[in-house]
Parts: C-alpha cells; structure tokens; sequence
C-alpha cells in the first residue's frame, strides 16, 4: 500500500509533522489515517492541510452536538423548525429569512434543536455549518452562507462544495459514509438507508439512529426491510465530504 500526503511538490513524512499537533489528540488520529489510507492527498500548504484535519475535528464534534440537542427525526412532510429564522417551504426544507443572521439560524439548531425535525441528509449539512461556525468569524460566515436552504443534497449551498466519490476505500475521521438499505418497506421510505458522520472510533452519527457502530447502525436498518428475508443493509464504499480546499480560500 502507498500512502502519499504531499505539499506542494514536496512527499512530506508523517514524523515531520504530527509534532505540530496535540499527542494523541483527535487531529493526530487524523492524520494517522490519512497518512495510512493508501491514497495520494496533495495541499498547497501546510495551513491548508491543517485546516482540514480542524474541519474534520469540528465537523466530528458539531455530530456529537447534534445527536444531543434535541433535534427529531421527521420526514421532510412532517418536518418543523423554528420560524424565528426559518421558512419552512412546501417540500419540508428549511429556507433562511430575510435578514436573519446565517450564523445566528445555525447555532439556534443546536440551542433549540427540540423546535427542529427533519430527515438524515438535511442532518449532515446542518453538521457541516455548525463546523463552520467553530471555523469562521460570524461576519465571514454571514457573508459567505447568506442564502441558505437547507433541505437535501440537491439543495446544498454551492460554497460547501459536497461531492461524492463513487468508491472509496479510506475511512477517515470526519467523512460522510451511507449505509443503503437494499430493499427497503415501502411504507417507511425514509428507512432506505441512513446518512452518517464517521467520529473515528468506531462509531457513526446518524440522525434518526443516534451514535451506533457499523454493525448496529445495519440491525437498525435491517428492521425496515421490506421482509425479514430481504438483503441486509450495508456501509456503502462511497464517502462524502464537503470541499476542504475551496472552503480554506474563503477565509
């Protein structure tokens, strides 16, 4: 396996870095994992590798501050938010108000996320601000997220910059992995697989399911299947990240 993680032109080794980070900190583990995922990872610049690696951190942390604050699980028909800053549109998206602070309508999710319900995708960019609030001043993220719509991931706003790998074989701290539900009941379409965020021990945050292993997040799909002979639910090898890159420049 090779494993490359280069700045600029240069192949750097991962001893001559990891003692910028705290010993056996969240970032280290991260790094780690980059370091033995078996891909090439290029960066402009220190800075800009470290950014990420405090993304990843603050996105595995904003998951752990969703799963607790009290938001429910509802499909996008029965969906509610606090109309204090949000518009709830006709499809079930929450669309942010006229002058209402971006930043402000973030952190009120996870303040009062029990006036808040919604389904798994819309949970995982509501993860994505709320690492970004931990990232940005709020006059940069006020200026940079003004419109936001939040609602699945055709809605998502084009400066997060989420794509999707088709295959990938790295897990790493931080990343969106699904876990699809082959055969789903029909009556319960929004068990047809679960979002989650990978905290890197083990554990994934999935809204709807809370903080579970693998394994566990599968059983709990597997009650959702259109039969209890029907194929087992399984973690995707696709894996989903917002664009580190492009949301280092904006700083």
């Amino acid at each position: 396996m090779i494993t490359i993680i280069k700045i600029g032109e240069e192949v750097i080794d991962l001893k001559d870095i990891v003692n910028k980070f705290p010993i056996n900190s969240t970032e280290v583990k991260i790094l780690k994992n980059l370091s033995d995922s078996g891909s090439i990872y290029k960066y402009n610049s220190f800075l800009e590798l470290k950014f990420e690696i405090d993304l990843r951190v603050n996105i595995i942390r904003a998951a752990r501050e969703l799963a607790k604050s009290g938001i429910k699980f509802k499909n996008y028909k029965e969906s509610t938010c606090n109309l204090e800053f949000w518009e709830r549109t006709r499809q079930g998206g929450f669309l942010l108000k006229k002058d209402v602070s971006p930043y402000e309508a973030i952190a009120d999710i996870f303040k009062n996320g029990s006036k808040y319900g919604t389904e798994c995708s819309t949970a995982i960019i509501i993860v994505y601000y709320g690492a970004l609030l931990k990232m940005y001043t709020k006059k940069l993220f006020d200026s940079v997220f003004e419109n936001i719509h939040l609602y699945d991931w055709h809605y998502i706003d084009s400066d997060l910059g989420v794509a999707t790998k088709g295959i990938s074989f790295d897990t790493i701290p931080g990343d969106c992995k699904y876990f699809k539900n082959p055969e789903f009941d029909p009556k319960t379409p929004e068990w047809r697989g679960e979002n989650t965020i990978y905290l890197g021990d083990v554990n994934y945050y999935g809204h709807g399911i809370g903080i579970k292993t693998a394994d566990e997040m599968i059983a709990t799909l597997n009650k959702y299947r259109k039969t209890p002979d029907s194929p087992t639910a399984f973690l995707a090898k696709s894996v989903t990240n917002p664009n580190y890159k492009h949301l280092f420049k904006l700083q």
